[in-house]
């Protein structure tokens, strides 16, 4: 089965749940004992330098995978047109990472309507020049069509199922059926709201997913407080929890004599 990755936006570690990682190393070494993968935001800002993405990649587990957002400047100044150089120079800085490269984030701007033609071509260029997953996270509601979701199904784009949502089918995912990718904002206040009563129905809607086959990501991204630390430790602990109960009852099946299987 496919695994299911839950993480933050960035890697900071909120004091209140400190305790639940290691005193030592540095920030990105303590989160990544806990969780298996993590967002890079501030690309979305900034470039980095080489040694940056050398640092991260290697001081991070062979199973570590980050997902890293493309810059404004070809998101929401270019607007996905006339921005191969821009690109170029993206794509060179992260595929540093090598195999730790796991998705491409792109994020749209709210005023960004959809052109089939334009995303089209952007789509296509951008996917023959990277193997990582892609997920686009549309702001306009005219992503939110038939035609703009064959698009993203054809050119291998997986829609990201965002919180809060613009529209009922924002929250989601859709695209490319091969990735799902959850990004939750906080709401209803924000990058700030803990979603610590909705977590239980995020961890179902995940091993749906992971069991119709798909790679599933969830990213916390309400980091102006403390929750998206924590609520990410709650989700994969419901996670374990599950498994470990499945797993029991897997135990427990495989002991019982056939016929009681069979009425089971």
């Amino acid at each position: 089965m496919q695994a299911i990755h839950i993480g933050t936006a960035g890697w900071s570690i909120a004091r209140t749940v400190a305790d639940a990682f290691p005193a030592e190393g540095s920030g990105l070494e303590r989160y990544a004992t806990r969780f298996d993968v993590a967002e890079i935001n501030s690309s979305f800002y900034r470039p980095h330098r080489p040694s940056t993405w050398s640092r991260w990649r290697d001081m991070t587990p062979d199973h570590f995978r980050f997902s890293v957002k493309l810059p404004k400047l070809i998101t929401h100044i270019h607007k996905l047109v006339d921005c191969r150089d821009a690109l170029n120079a993206f794509l060179e800085q992260t595929h540093i990472l090598e195999e730790k490269l796991g998705v491409l984030l792109i994020q749209l701007p709210p005023k960004l309507a959809f052109d089939d033609e334009v995303a089209g071509r952007f789509f296509d260029d951008l996917m023959s020049r990277t193997s990582a997953l892609i997920a686009c996270e549309p702001r306009h509601p005219g992503w939110f069509t038939p035609t703009a979701d064959a698009l993203l199904a054809r050119t291998r784009i997986a829609r990201v199922a965002a919180d809060p949502a613009i529209c009922p089918a924002a929250a989601q995912p859709a695209g490319w059926p091969g990735l799902c990718y959850w990004r939750l904002h906080g709401s209803p206040h924000m990058y700030r709201s803990s979603y610590e009563d909705r977590l239980g129905g995020y961890a179902n809607l995940l091993l749906d997913a992971r069991k119709a086959g798909r790679e599933c990501w969830c990213i916390f991204d309400n980091t102006a407080s403390s929750a998206a630390t924590s609520d990410a430790l709650a989700l994969k602990g419901l996670l374990d929890a599950k498994a470990r109960r499945l797993q029991t009852g897997d135990t427990i099946l495989d002991a019982m004599p056939r016929e009681s299987q069979t009425e089971a």
